[in-house]
């Protein structure tokens, strides 16, 4: 069932997230990427860059999506402006499919325009690069994984003001 449009009257809140959960934040990226169904090797190369680092936590201008009390995702807005990157955007499984991910992808990007942002590029895992395409990104090429040496990931783009005109 989807959270409602904005969060509104839903007990949805998209907020900074703290320093204390950097560590929950890095587990929940692992097991967001574990959804796609990736074996235990491929998962232990993947969980060094899945961190989210307590010191680095604002500077990542990280962003939790949080549901009566329960993180549901997160989201960084990562870079200076003109062009920056959505660094990582990770939902937990059982909220995948529900709207968590749309809602910290447009606050990510409402945000990026906010601070002057006009590009932002996606590093993508493939499995979800047509979430990324549907959200308005298009692909601009391919980006070697900073987890798996020979493995290349889709590279998304946006641009921040074309998108915050149509939202």
């Amino acid at each position: 069932m989807p959270i409602g449009a904005g969060g509104r009257g839903t007990g949805m809140v998209i907020r900074a997230a703290r320093t204390d959960e950097a560590g929950f934040l890095s587990e929940l990226a692992i097991r967001s990427k574990a959804h796609w169904g990736y074996d235990e090797a491929f998962m232990a190369a993947c969980r060094d860059e899945l961190a989210v680092p307590a010191s680095e936590v604002e500077s990542m201008r990280t962003t939790v999506a949080e549901h009566d009390g329960r993180v549901l995702g997160f989201a960084t807005l990562e870079g200076d402006p003109p062009e920056g990157a959505l660094g990582m955007l990770f939902v937990e499984p059982d909220a995948i499919g529900r709207g968590v991910g749309r809602h910290l992808f447009e606050h990510a990007v409402g945000t990026a325009a906010d601070l002057g942002f006009e590009r932002l590029t996606i590093d993508a895992d493939p499995n979800a690069e047509p979430f990324y395409l549907a959200m308005g990104a298009t692909r601009i090429g391919a980006t070697p994984s900073g987890s798996v040496p020979g493995r290349m990931l889709p590279l998304l783009a946006i641009t921040v003001a074309d998108r915050r005109a149509r939202g």
